[in-house]
């Protein structure tokens, strides 16, 4: 199989963002089977139905990312048990206008860290659950990541040997899973 296009949504939008850091480490991981996308979301305006008719600017771009990537990655952190509101607006774009969903027969994956031991687990599985909604075929497992400021050095390289290893078994297994799905 050659590299497909990975698009990778990072759900969250600080500057100094952990799950960005552990989104560019994982692309740097399987930067010999896919080539790699940060797809914006910190831009998009507010979910309102009321736009649908002429679509921003933002959103035209975002769906067209989406289009144009073969599988997705999702990276991202847990607010308030849940997902995070930037991350779900993105969601909600992506699905409308009605009729015009970005989202079905895409392979993803869903991970996340935080500097809890399992402070992603709850948002994996609530994403998932959405995500699975809107049609995308979603890979199984899961990969909580605890981050601690060492961990990821300044060229996206993994400090850690043994959760290195861990993250390259997870890229390896999306690969191998989006490969199914991959022309």
């Amino acid at each position: 199989m050659s590299k497909f296009k990975l698009g990778i949504i990072v759900g969250s939008n600080r500057k100094d963002s952990i799950n960005r850091k552990l989104a560019q480490a994982l692309a740097k991981l399987g930067g010999a089977a896919f080539e790699p996308a940060f797809i914006r979301i910190d831009d998009l305006p507010l979910y309102n139905q009321d736009l649908e008719a002429d679509l921003p600017g933002e959103v035209s771009r975002f769906k067209a990312h989406i289009a144009d990537s073969d599988a997705l990655l999702f990276v991202t952190p847990e607010h308030s048990r849940s997902i995070p509101a930037v991350l779900k607006n993105a969601i909600d774009w992506g699905m409308r206008p009605w009729g015009k969903t970005s989202w079905p027969n895409k392979p993803a994956a869903v991970t996340g860290t935080s500097p809890g031991a399992i402070g992603s687990a709850i948002v994996q599985q609530h994403l998932k659950a959405v995500l699975g909604a809107q049609g995308l075929h979603l890979m199984g497992g899961e990969a909580y990541i605890q981050f601690k400021p060492e961990l990821i050095d300044a060229e996206s390289n993994v400090a850690d040997d043994s959760v290195r290893q861990f993250l390259q078994a997870f890229v390896d297994q999306f690969v191998a899973f989006a490969g199914k799905f991959v022309k």
